[in-house]
């Protein structure tokens, strides 16, 4: 197996929206971006996958180190074997891989986010930095398009946080942030319980709402000159509007107990309309 087809077996078999949104880029765009998808994926999987603490941190130490091996030159891993001529490519940043690895880390450490500012942070390094080396891989002429990614991110990752709330608290995270637990008269103990109440209903419905306003303040940054070019993030800013979507009209207490996702049609469907028209 190369590398390459390494990265394309890792992001075929997560099922991931974003695999969806890759297959209509010209090929040295898709190996570039499915290597930086594929990263995310060893990364995160060291953090839900290790059950020891001290074995994920040695784990993500490791992966420090290899990105330095990276832009040394003599990357060892497929991962970083297939991401090497994309860092030159496309002016791909040492510092943002090691953002997304200290992300990932936060979860190490964090188990709670007191307020929707000190969640913003996690977002940033494991969402908004994506969005912004996707952008490079994409191409652009106006440097607000980063602005653009970097809102996008978020908006993915507070979609995540959304669908993903039963399995979080089944590994005993919580990423709603507390002061809005309290604001909404819902105890976390619920939330690790899986327990559906009105007052959950509602504090999702603010979540899903502050997401929509995410998506739509992304939009309106997304300069017209590079639309055509940033057609991969539309693409998946589509499938993951329709999973909110989808959420809302299943009823928001279903994510305690199940994740709510589209089926591939649906998704190959919302990505070819999306890129064509």
């Amino acid at each position: 197996m190369t590398p390459e087809q390494y990265c394309e077996d890792k992001a075929a078999k997560s099922g991931s929206s974003f695999y969806y949104s890759f297959r209509f880029l010209p090929l040295e765009q898709r190996k570039a971006i499915t290597a930086l998808y594929a990263f995310c994926r060893e990364v995160d999987d060291v953090v839900d996958e290790c059950h020891e603490e001290a074995v994920a941190r040695t784990k993500l130490a490791w992966w420090r180190s290899e990105i330095g091996q990276l832009f040394a030159g003599s990357p060892q891993h497929p991962v970083t074997q297939a991401l090497l001529p994309a860092i030159k490519k496309y002016d791909l940043q040492r510092e943002l891989f090691i953002e997304i690895i200290d992300g990932m880390e936060m979860d190490l450490d964090m188990a709670r986010y007191n307020s929707f500012k000190d969640l913003q942070l996690y977002c940033y390094r494991v969402a908004s930095v994506v969005g912004q080396m996707a952008a490079q891989i994409f191409g652009f002429t106006d440097r607000g398009t980063l602005k653009y990614a970097h809102d996008l991110g978020l908006a993915f990752q507070l979609t995540n946080i959304i669908r993903d709330v039963g399995e979080d608290a089944r590994r005993g995270r919580i990423y709603l942030p507390v002061t809005e637990l309290q604001q909404f008269n819902v105890p976390a103990a619920d939330i690790l319980a899986c327990r559906d109440t009105p007052e959950f209903r509602a504090l999702m419905d603010f979540q899903i709402a502050r997401a929509e306003q995410y998506y739509a303040q992304a939009m309106s940054q997304l300069p017209a000159v590079d639309k055509k070019q940033q057609r991969t993030g539309l693409v998946m800013a589509a499938i993951y509007r329709a999973t909110l979507k989808e959420i809302q009209k299943d009823g928001v207490g279903k994510v305690l107990s199940q994740r709510i996702s589209l089926t591939p049609i649906r998704k190959l469907w919302l990505a070819w309309k999306t890129w064509w028209f």
